[in-house]
C-alpha cells in the first residue's frame, strides 16, 4: 500500500494509490498520516479498503510530506561505505546519530529556498524509514516488526553550518525544507528487502549518486535496534539512514547547490522528487 497526503501546504489530507497509480481519498476513513493512525493495526484495516470505493483525487493536486506531524527526525551520518571514503573519513564503529528538525520537512515537489547567504548546501538522497509500533530495547531480529512503512528522503546539508561553525550537525542539517519526503510512504508489506533498493539523485540532468543501500555499513534492522537502545522510537518517526556516494562535499573541486537547480532523485519502489532551488540572500533580520 502506498499512502500520500494531498492538498494545501499544513492542510494535507490522506489518501493512497489505487492500481493504476491515482490517488484515491481517504478523509472520509482517517484524518491523516500521523501517528495517530500509523500504528501497524490501523494500517492492517486500511488495506482492506477497496480503492476504487473511494473518492477519486484530482492529479493536479499537490503532494505533501508522506507523514505529518512526526515526533522525531532521526538521521545518521557516514552510513555508506564509499560516501565515508569520499569524505576521508574513517568508517565508523558505531552509527553517528544526529537530529533534523521537524520544521525542515517539506512535500516531494516544494521548491527549496536555501539558507539565507548559503554557499555551501548539498544534496542528500536517503532512504527513510517511519515506525508503525513503539521500539524501545529491541533486537535487530525484532525490527522488521516496528516498521510502518518507508520512503524517499533528500537530507539537504549546509556544510558551513554543519562542519565550520561549531556545534553539531543538527545547526547544518534543519534549514526549512531542507528534508523532502515522500511522494509515498510504502508500507513494509511492499518492500521485500530494504537492502537492495537502488538510490538516485540527479543535479540539472547530470547524475550525482547513484548507490545501492547494499552498501550501508548499518543495515536497517541495526540501525532501529542500535536507536532503541539510547531513546524510544514512537509512532510516525522517521529515521533517514544515510547517503551513498556522490554528495558534493566529496567531489574534487567540492560542488555545492546554486540558484536555479534543479534536483530530480529517487529510489526503487519508492518513486521520485523534483524541485528547484533558490537563494534567499536578503537582509538579515
Amino acid at each position: 500500500m502506498k499512502l500520500v497526503r494531498f492538498g494545501q501546504r499544513d492542510k494535507e489530507k490522506p489518501g493512497l494509490l489505487d492500481p493504476n497509480g491515482e490517488i484515491r481519498d481517504l478523509s472520509a476513513v482517517i484524518e491523516d498520516i500521523n501517528p495517530d493512525t500509523l500504528d501497524l493495526q490501523i494500517l492492517r484495516r486500511l488495506k482492506t479498503i477497496d480503492p476504487h470505493s473511494l473518492p477519486l483525487v484530482p492529479p493536479s493536486q499537490r503532494l505533501g510530506p508522506c507523514v505529518g506531524r512526526p515526533g522525531k527526525f532521526v538521521c545518521i551520518g557516514l552510513n555508506y561505505h564509499e560516501h565515508a571514503v569520499e569524505t576521508g573519513l574513517s568508517p565508523p564503529s558505531e552509527p553517528v546519530v544526529f537530529m533534523k528538525a521537524v520544521s525542515a520537512i517539506s512535500g516531494p515537489h516544494d521548491d527549496i529556498t536555501l539558507l539565507r547567504g548559503s554557499s555551501k548546501s548539498d544534496w542528500e538522497v536517503e532512504l527513510g524509514i517511519v515506525i508503525g509500533r513503539r521500539a524501545h530495547y529491541i533486537t535487530a531480529d525484532q525490527a522488521i516488526d516496528s516498521i510502518a512503512g518507508f520512503c524517499l528522503i533528500n537530507d539537504l546539508s549546509e556544510r558551513e553550518w554543519q562542519i565550520e561553525r561549531g556545534g553539531n550537525w543538527s545547526k547544518g542539517k534543519s534549514g526549512d525544507g531542507y528534508g523532502p519526503i515522500g511522494p509515498w510512504l510504502v508500507t513494509s508489506d511492499e518492500v521485500s528487502n530494504p537492502q537492495t533498493m537502488d538510490l538516485w539523485l540527479e543535479r540539472n540532468g547530470e547524475t550525482m549518486q547513484k548507490g545501492s543501500t547494499a552498501d550501508m555499513i548499518f543495515p536497517v534492522t541495526e540501525l532501529l535496534a542500535y536507536l532503541s537502545q539510547c531513546m524510544s522510537l514512537n509512532v510516525g518517526d522517521i529515521i533517514a539512514t544515510g547517503t551513498p556516494a556522490g554528495v558534493g562535499l566529496g567531489r574534487k573541486p567540492p560542488a555545492f547547490l546554486k540558484d536555479g537547480d534543479e534536483l530530480r532523485l529517487g529510489i526503487t519502489g519508492l518513486g521520485e522528487q523534483s524541485y528547484r532551488v533558490f537563494a534567499d540572500n536578503g537582509p538579515q533580520g
